[in-house]
């Protein structure tokens, strides 16, 4: 398997020999005990929505490890709305599940619907993002990704991109941002803006920034209104591949060649991500692996068990990127 940094340096040599992927929706899945006869853990999930590639595969992975554990998953659609999450967990705690896991739409708001969970005595996990408490207790830990360290890894990976293109003069970017509030969007804005501001002051500058809401229609409605405004736009770091798609469908309609006239960088890994860099249209993806669940079935065992566990729980690296090239890019190299 390569390593996360070998694999973003073959991803961007790929990219340039082509050129250069209103209540909450609730299902519960029963599955059998894991075995002994003991009774099965219940674990109560609430996911952000199915905004993207990396929503759905993220959902898929949780579902089907809870399955292979042999826990009881009631799974729970908050369709992008806290209310609908804070509903869902309120619910949980009513079911007296044995352990709640969600991933929080937005970092802050939470520390009411937290609190009654612990005083129902139920612990609490994060999964992808994080949330901002009072009180640090209020949930066991986290598991996901380092966003701020994708931001800077995207930065780092764009000086590759361009000079691959060959560009030289300013660099004008158009950062089309995740959901306002979320963790990713918030993390990876920052660490883009640390390599930016640091190695970049002088030839670098976001000249035009607005949320996407993580969607193809919010990159593609959004990007429309940034070539209206700024036209000279050369560069696109956005925060998903899906945002990054739906941008793609704009530049084509403003008469520009995606991956050429702007070049774009994005982060995730997904299928359709990897479809748009083999055309030359994406010219780097910086990976977030979505296959969260053999690692957050550990941690509720863990955690229902008492057992002590690290705050924070870093994602694995996977073969999640190479399986998605492996079918959008027949003709890769690494």
């Amino acid at each position: 398997m390569l390593s996360r940094r070998n694999f973003l340096t073959a991803a961007v040599g790929v990219a340039a020999a082509t050129g250069l992927a209103a209540c909450a929706k609730e299902d519960g899945t029963s599955s059998a005990s894991a075995g002994g006869g003991s009774k099965a853990i219940t674990l109560g999930f609430s996911q952000v929505g199915s905004e993207s590639g990396w929503r759905t595969a993220n959902s898929d992975s949780v579902k089907s490890a809870a399955k292979e554990a042999g826990y009881t998953l009631k799974f729970s659609d908050a369709q992008q709305k806290q209310e609908n999450q804070i509903s869902a967990i309120r619910n949980y705690i009513a079911q007296k599940v044995d352990v709640i896991a969600f991933s929080p739409v937005v970092v802050t708001g939470w520390d009411a619907v937290l609190k009654e969970a612990k005083a129902a005595k139920i612990p609490v996990v994060l999964t992808d993002r994080s949330v901002e408490t009072s009180d640090d207790s209020l949930y066991v830990t986290l598991v996901g990704s380092d966003f701020t360290d994708e931001g800077r890894r995207a930065a780092k990976i764009l000086e590759k991109v361009l000079e691959k293109a060959g560009h030289k003069g300013a660099v004008k970017i158009a950062q089309l941002e995740g959901t306002t509030g979320a963790a990713p969007a918030i993390e990876r804005a920052k660490g883009f803006k640390e390599v930016m501001e640091a190695d970049h002051a002088d030839d670098w500058k976001v000249v035009v920034s607005q949320t996407g809401d993580f969607t193809r229609a919010g990159g593609k409605q959004v990007m429309a209104a940034f070539l209206q405004s700024n036209p000279d736009i050369n560069v696109l770091f956005a925060h998903n591949d899906d945002m990054a798609i739906g941008a793609i469908q704009s530049i084509e309609a403003a008469g520009k060649k995606p991956g050429k006239d702007i070049l774009i960088v994005s982060i995730d890994g997904v299928k359709d991500g990897f479809v748009a860099m083999s055309e030359g249209k994406i010219n780097a993806i910086v990976e977030c692996n979505p296959l969260l669940g053999p690692q957050l079935m550990e941690v509720v065992k863990k955690v229902k068990d008492g057992e002590t566990v690290e705050r924070w729980i870093k994602t694995k690296e996977s073969d999640f990127m190479q399986d998605q090239a492996k079918d959008a890019l027949p003709t890769r190299k690494y």
